[in-house]
């Protein structure tokens, strides 16, 4: 780790002796979802990683969970192949303790026990950039930011642009995707139809004699128009809808299951009013949405489980409306907001075993919250920037919650530095499922509660086409949920996790792009009574490396990756009592080019896990071997 972090500075101080000019004090590079407000990135005190559409294009990945395992401080697991259960872990926090936006709307699932989102269904088709922002974020978005913010931002109606992308390849993959992008009159639009289907592979991993293939299939839709209803007010509509079916296997080491799936159908409604007021000093939003969520699980009698089936339902649904308004001063920017959000869960399990029938059921149930926020951001002489905030939620079952938040940054325009702090509290609002389940719930329940901060250097050269940075962060979480000896859900455990961040990135320098990042996070369980006390947590890797680089030829783009995570804990709860393991360290190798034809069609092909890595990310589930794919994108 000394090596890396001692490299990483050599670099950046190497390269600032070759800059000569004066870097410029307004980057290209704008930032929303740390302030709610467009924010130059050298005003920001806050971790932030930015995906932009380029990058996207240029990795050529389908999924949102491929771009988030290059992310500085966020690890990764999925439950076998595409299409199965996906969470990101932000700075050795549950996956409960990130919070998701798509355009704005939370998408948290309030069916899930812990409200985690699940990643798996999330393509990149319709995605114009994501923003990550790690550290307590409560101040600004509430519940469930307790480690961090991942806002994904859809494609900008308006630009005049159509485009279809087909792809194929291993595992009987095929991928298709028509965009259209453009407008009639005043009304923008953009449109995207998607796509993806594949036999994958056993979920269940096939070191162990698991033989049987478990496909996904996904399709989605994504409209978004905004009309100029006067000259400084506009409105906006969004609806997202995602459809998908995947086979899954049993959690364990012969988990091999035929008949054993899982549908599910997400809807988003967002519609807003924009506006600006007295030369652009006062900005106005009016943000109304709904999400939408069925889902069924289905396992049916087979050979090898003749006398065990289980029928899961799920029924969720979100409301929420926020109104934010943001005072631009000469040296303030000045933002407060009032919103209010109900969530709602319907779930019934039914399952059959040798020893009989068994009903699970939690009733339809709802719970609300309105929140109170207040920020602001002082420039002082446009080096010393401060952004400080408060909140004060009100929750219909749990009481009052208030956050505070204050990240000050020091830039440096004649060097092209950035000295960084953040410090933040946030908390964690218990589900539907862990206050009012008829067997496992407590409506006594508190929040769970962070505390997290973070200091760092950055650097920026070469017109912002190159920056390096390194963080040191630390993240305690207290009053955790945990089970008392009748598994009801109690406020009682404590963990604690720390480490550095760092990376370096070059964009397009005479053609080349270089993104380096090294993660090491230490995490320990600290609760007394457990029999992991002072143990790491689970599935959280204390180093992880990630390197990927591109270059421009002519009319070609190569690029590979390498991506590297280090030994990681799990449990396996096959046996009893459920015994900890270790598993094993792992380096993936992807490698990728792409052929311009025409101004207007490109063809590409990529490889992964080029050496044919075996490998587990969670104990007993399959992962991708070497696998080939192959596409041309056609544009207008």
């Amino acid at each position: 780790m000394k090596t890396i972090i001692t490299t990483l500075l050599i670099i950046s101080f190497t390269l600032l002796k070759a800059q000569t000019d004066t870097l410029k004090t307004s980057l290209s590079e704008i930032v929303v979802t740390a302030t709610k407000t467009e924010t130059p990135y050298y005003a920001i005190g806050s971790s932030v990683t930015v995906f932009t559409r380029d990058e996207i294009e240029k990795a050529h990945v389908n999924d949102v969970i491929e771009l988030l395992r290059r992310a500085p401080g966020v690890s990764i697991t999925q439950q076998g192949g595409p299409g199965k259960i996906s969470y990101s872990f932000i700075r050795g926090a549950n996956s409960s303790h990130t919070l998701v936006y798509i355009d704005g709307v939370k998408m948290n699932d309030p069916t899930s026990p812990n409200n985690a989102f699940d990643f798996a269904n999330l393509t990149t088709d319709d995605i114009e950039h994501i923003e990550i922002v790690r550290g307590p974020q409560s101040t600004l978005y509430g519940a469930d930011a307790a480690a961090g913010v991942i806002n994904i931002i859809t494609r900008k109606a308006g630009v005049n642009n159509y485009s279809l992308n087909l792809e194929g390849g291993s595992h009987s993959t095929y991928k298709g995707t028509l965009n259209l992008n453009s407008a009639l009159g005043k009304l923008n639009y953009f449109i995207s139809l998607n796509r993806f289907a594949t036999e994958g592979i056993s979920a269940s991993n096939s070191r162990y004699g698991n033989t049987e293939t478990d496909g996904y299939n996904n399709n989605g839709v994504t409209l978004k128009l905004n009309y100029p209803l006067l000259s400084n007010l506009k409105a906006e509509f969004l609806y997202k809808y995602i459809k998908t079916k995947t086979d899954l296997d049993q959690n364990d080491k012969f988990g091999d299951d035929p008949n054993y799936t899982y549908k599910n159908e997400e809807q988003i409604f967002k519609f807003s009013l924009n506006h600006n007021g007295f030369n652009n000093k006062l900005e106005q939003s009016l943000v109304l949405s709904a999400t939408k969520r069925f889902a069924n699980t289905l396992d049916l009698p087979d050979e090898s489980r003749p006398s065990t089936s289980s029928d899961n339902y799920n029924r969720g649904a979100r409301l929420s409306a926020d109104f934010t308004n943001t005072l631009r001063l000469d040296y303030n920017t000045i933002t407060a907001g009032i919103i209010y959000e109900k969530e709602s869960a319907y779930t019934n399990y039914i399952s059959n075993s040798e020893w009989g029938e068994y009903i699970s059921s939690f009733p339809e149930s709802s719970l609300d919250n309105v929140g109170f926020y207040l920020q602001d951001q002082i420039n002082i002489k446009g080096k010393f920037f401060v952004t400080a905030g408060v909140r004060y939620d009100k929750h219909s079952k749990y009481g009052n919650k208030t956050t505070y938040r204050i990240a000050p940054t020091y830039f440096i325009s004649e060097t092209g530095t950035k000295i960084k702090f953040s410090y933040g509290t946030g908390f964690k609002a218990p589900s539907l499922y862990y206050l009012l389940d008829p067997l496992y719930g407590n409506p006594e329940l508190k929040p769970e509660e962070t505390k997290g901060m973070d200091f760092g250097i950055e650097q920026y050269l070469f017109d912002n086409k190159l920056t390096a940075g390194i963080t040191y962060f630390r993240l305690d979480m207290n009053n955790m949920f945990g089970y008392d000896a009748n598994f009801r859900t109690i406020n009682i455990a404590e963990a604690e996790s720390n480490g550095i961040e760092a990376y370096v990135n070059l964009k397009n320098y005479h053609g080349v792009d270089l993104n380096i990042s090294y993660t090491y996070n230490k995490t320990k369980d600290k609760y007394v009574n457990s029999e992991d006390y002072d143990k790491e947590l689970l599935r959280r890797p204390v180093n992880q490396f990630f390197i990927s680089a591109g270059y421009q030829f002519d009319r070609f783009y190569f690029s590979g990756e390498l991506n590297y995570k280090g030994i990681r804990y799990d449990k396996d709860f096959s046996v009893y009592p459920a015994k900890r393991v270790e598993l094993n360290p792992y380096t993936l190798v992807h490698a990728s080019v792409s052929y311009k034809l025409t101004d207007n069609i490109k063809l590409y092909g990529r490889v992964e896990n080029l050496f044919d890595e075996d490998y587990e990310e969670i104990l007993y589930y399959g992962s991708l071997g070497r696998s080939f794919y192959g596409g041309i994108n056609l544009s207008l």
